[in-house]
C-alpha cells in the first residue's frame, strides 16, 4: 500500500479518515463529519489537508466542507450528478472515472440508494475503498432517496471488488447490525463467530471498522439474499434477490 490511512472518531458514531500519500505529501479527508477532530488528526500526524473527498451530501459527511476549505484552501471532490448539494465542490467525478492521488489511482463508483448521488472511492492499487453509508460492517444504508433495485445494484458493484479489498465505512453500527443479522440468518456459523468477536471488541471500545469484502459476503445479510437460511427466515424461498433484499432492509428499518 502506498497511502497511509488514519482513522478517528467523530460526532456520536461517525468515523473520520485521513488518506496520506507520503511521496507527494497530499492528504485527503474522506468526508467532513466534524471539523475539530479532523484538524486535531491533521495536527497529530503533521499533515497538510489538500483534498476533501465527499461520498454524499448528508450533513455528517459534508457539513465541514466550507470551514475546512476556507482554512486549508483544499480541493473538494464530489459527485457530478449531485454537485448542487456538495458544499464548495471544485472537481466533479462520475462513475468509472479514475484520477491520480499522488502515486495512487482512485476509481469512482456511483452507488446510489442511501442518496441519489452517493459515490465510493476505490484506491485500486492500495486495495482499499471508502464507501460512506452505502455498505456497513454487517449492514447497508437506509434507502432515503433510492429504490431497493438501485441499492442492490450498488452493493453488487462493491461485491465485485476483489475479496481482499479493505472497506472503510463511515459509522460504528456493527453491534446493532450483528443482532439484526443473527435474527434473519441464525444458522450462519461464521456470523455467529463474528458476532462474538464484535461483542468483545466493543466491550473494549475497539472499532469494528474496517472490514473486508470477503467478510461481508460471508456474514452481511444485505449481501446474502441468495442464502437459503435467510430466505427461509423471511418466508421467501426461491424469491427474486431484489425482493429478498428489499424485505431484509424493510425488517431492519423496524428492528
Amino acid at each position: 500500500m502506498t497511502v497511509e490511512v488514519h482513522m478517528f472518531a467523530c460526532l456520536n458514531d461517525n468515523y473520520g479518515f485521513l488518506v496520506h500519500d507520503p511521496e507527494s505529501g497530499l492528504t485527503a479527508t474522506i468526508d467532513t463529519p466534524e471539523v475539530a477532530p479532523i484538524n486535531a488528526a491533521l495536527k497529530a500526524k503533521g499533515w497538510t489537508l489538500t483534498h476533501i473527498f465527499n461520498t454524499h451530501h448528508h450533513f455528517d459527511h459534508a457539513g465541514g466542507n466550507e470551514a475546512l476549505k476556507e482554512q486549508w484552501s483544499c480541493q473538494v471532490v464530489g459527485a457530478a450528478n449531485d454537485a448542487a448539494r456538495i458544499p464548495g465542490i471544485d472537481v466533479q467525478v462520475s462513475d468509472s472515472e479514475r484520477f491520480q492521488f499522488g502515486a495512487s489511482t482512485v476509481a469512482v463508483l456511483e452507488v446510489p440508494g442511501h442518496t441519489s448521488g452517493h459515490i465510493a472511492f476505490h484506491f485500486v492499487d492500495d486495495g482499499i475503498a471508502f464507501v460512506g453509508d452505502t455498505l456497513f460492517a454487517l449492514g447497508c444504508g437506509r434507502l432515503f432517496e433510492g429504490s431497493p433495485q438501485q441499492m442492490w445494484q450498488s452493493l453488487g458493484k462493491l461485491m465485485a471488488l476483489p475479496d481482499e479489498t479493505i472497506i472503510y465505512c463511515a459509522h460504528e453500527y456493527t453491534a446493532a447490525n450483528a443482532a439484526f443479522a443473527l435474527s434473519v440468518e441464525p444458522d450462519n456459523e461464521r456470523l455467529q463467530q463474528r458476532a462474538q468477536e464484535i461483542t468483545s471488541l466493543r466491550a473494549r471500545n475497539t472499532p469494528t471498522v474496517p472490514t473486508s469484502i470477503a467478510l461481508e459476503k460471508a456474514t452481511n445479510p444485505f449481501l446474502r439474499p441468495d442464502s437459503p437460511d435467510l430466505q427461509k427466515t423471511l418466508g421467501m424461498s426461491g424469491d427474486d434477490l431484489v425482493a429478498v433484499f428489499a424485505e431484509t432492509r424493510r425488517r431492519k428499518d423496524s428492528f
